[in-house]
């Protein structure tokens, strides 16, 4: 049977101590070991394909070296970038993802919580539906480090890495108005989520109560949207622009506008929330507001094994979106 590798074989090909090696392997000390010497331990270790005793790790520790992830649709590119940088981000801290969709549901949710705990995961990164208060009072009282991402709760105080979604929308809106467009309607969705009602209220605030709103059922979007639209339309004076609070509202709406053969931006201009390539297929690319997705990730992770290694650590994290301009809301002639 082959002999596994372990950190004193690499120590004594690269000639430096096996504690060295552990260091550079657990990504310790980063600022204080030569990067030429890192860097040839980290070829060592992979030339002779060591591979950590991950039970000895966690029984030293005391860790399992897991984080859970529930994300609301794994399938949404907003929830599925967000899952791979946050992979990316704990790897480097020697950490393993355990994934879960919630598929805004709060009994799911639910369930996810109950079988990660079980998987002993040393903490969470969740980003909850609505209705599920109780549930982070639950993870409160377990004591299990963990850290809300885009969504919070301003009502319970917890560890949150979100965005500010009123100053979002605001510029999405102050974008529209500059480019002369003076009827603008918002679409959004039927919520109790607070992120969600923030981007309408920075829109409806940025317009001094003058914008038309569509509230939108998740479970009847294209429904839903059609007939607000219609609406919208059909109004006395009607919109000239279009604000969608997510990128889901807005590829529904691009879609139906796009049947009824209005012209974007020349009859209609378009601002959306989020990034998805889709938005760069359509014949005049949308302006979107882009969410610091790198950074949300990082933060999360790093929020989290912060709270991990001291559990009276609290912080709420806002970050602030770019808007991203293209052809679709560009300045009339």
């Amino acid at each position: 049977m082959k002999k596994n590798v372990s950190l004193k074989d690499i120590a004594e090909q690269v000639g430096v101590s096996t504690a060295l090696v552990s260091y550079v392997l657990n990504n310790k000390l980063k600022d204080r070991i030569n990067k030429e010497v890192a860097a040839k331990i980290k070829q060592v270790a992979k030339d002779l394909n060591y591979q950590p005793n991950q039970i000895a790790r966690s029984l030293k520790a005391q860790k399992t070296f897991t984080i859970g992830l529930i994300v609301a649709d794994i399938s949404n590119p907003f929830s599925s970038q967000i899952a791979r940088i946050i992979e990316d981000e704990a790897k480097s801290f020697g950490y393993s993802v355990i994934f879960g969709s919630s598929d805004e549901s709060a009994d799911k949710t639910r369930n996810l919580i109950k079988l990660l705990l079980n998987r002993q995961v040393d903490g969470l990164i969740v980003s909850l539906p609505k209705d599920t208060e109780d549930q982070i009072l639950y993870l409160k009282s377990t004591g299990v480090p963990f850290v809300l991402i885009d969504r919070y709760f301003p009502t319970i105080q917890t560890n949150s890495v979100s965005i500010n979604n009123y100053h979002a929308a605001g510029k999405a809106i102050q974008h529209l108005l500059e480019n002369g467009h003076k009827r603008i309607g918002v679409i959004g969705y039927e919520t109790s989520l607070f992120h969600l009602n923030e981007r309408i209220r920075g829109a409806e605030e940025s317009l001094a109560g003058n914008a038309l709103i569509g509230k939108i059922r998740i479970d009847n979007v294209d429904e839903d949207i059609a007939t607000a639209l219609d609406g919208f339309l059909s109004d006395a004076n009607p919109v000239d622009a279009l604000f969608f609070t997510t990128n889901l509202l807005t590829i529904a709406g691009v879609k139906y506008i796009n049947s009824l053969g209005i012209k974007i931006p020349d009859q209609l201009a378009i601002v959306g929330f989020d990034e998805t390539d889709a938005f760069d297929l359509f014949y005049a690319p949308i302006t979107y507001v882009r969410q610091p997705m790198s950074e949300l990730g990082r933060k999360s992770v790093e929020l989290l094994l912060n709270t991990i290694d001291d559990r009276e650590n609290m912080e709420s994290v806002e970050l602030e979106t770019e808007l991203i301009i293209k052809k679709s809301s560009i300045v009339r002639k």
